[in-house]
């Protein structure tokens, strides 16, 4: 696990550390999702550009509503043909959907671009609980939690619910584990059947697609 993370920090670091290659990242969506690609890539790189001196949370609020409001939720079968696909934020900026996950990634990423750091961030892997606070109904989900400390109570940014709320606010998710660059952090309610170590490598291979791509 711990070679899983030291790697992702690798690939992290470096593609945090450059300017976005625009024309390859151009050349890219342009090949895979055409000319409405080309104009949604565009809206993305102006929403960076426009809220790099903004306050934290309004950064928070820009990117969390950008997404929410231009991708619709699709199942990784229907919109990728396989059970479990982690997509890079190119590739759900040009889909216009994804899962959770792939709302998560895109958010993560391009609040990276606008200058949050990245220890601030964790991708967080919860479970959701359906139907109200007496309900058995349980969902795995993923949201981005935003730590203004590292033991600081997270703001939530969740495809599911358009407004930002504190962790202690949201009693329908339960989490289980949460990830970044930096690390790994288990919670109380870690589940057998979710591997950590599988889902690092999924976060690893989104990093070198990312890369090829021309972050």
């Amino acid at each position: 696990m711990r070679g899983y993370l030291l790697g992702a920090a690798f690939l992290l670091a470096a593609l945090c550390s450059a300017e976005l290659n625009i024309n390859k990242l151009e050349n890219t969506m342009q090949a895979r999702f055409g000319v409405a690609g080309i104009a949604k890539f565009h809206t993305w790189n102006l929403l960076i550009e426009n809220n790099k001196d903004k306050s934290t949370a309004e950064k928070l609020k820009a990117v969390n509503d950008y997404f929410n409001k231009n991708t619709r939720f699709v199942d990784d079968i229907i919109q990728w043909k396989t059970s479990d696909y982690w997509a890079t934020p190119l590739e759900t900026l040009g889909a216009g959907a994804g899962d959770c996950e792939d709302y998560t990634i895109a958010k993560y990423f391009t609040l990276l671009q606008i200058g949050v750091p990245v220890e601030q961030l964790r991708l967080i892997y919860v479970k959701a609980q359906i139907g109200g606070s007496t309900s058995k109904v349980f969902q795995a989900h993923m949201v981005l939690g935003y730590y203004e400390q590292p033991n600081s109570i997270p703001l939530i940014l969740d495809s599911l619910v358009s407004d930002i709320d504190a962790a202690d606010r949201r009693n329908d998710l339960h989490p289980v584990f949460s990830f970044n660059s930096d690390g790994l952090w288990v919670g109380n309610q870690a589940q057998p059947q979710i591997d950590p170590t599988a889902r690092l490598s999924r976060w690893r291979d989104v990093l070198e697609r990312m890369k090829q791509e021309g972050f």
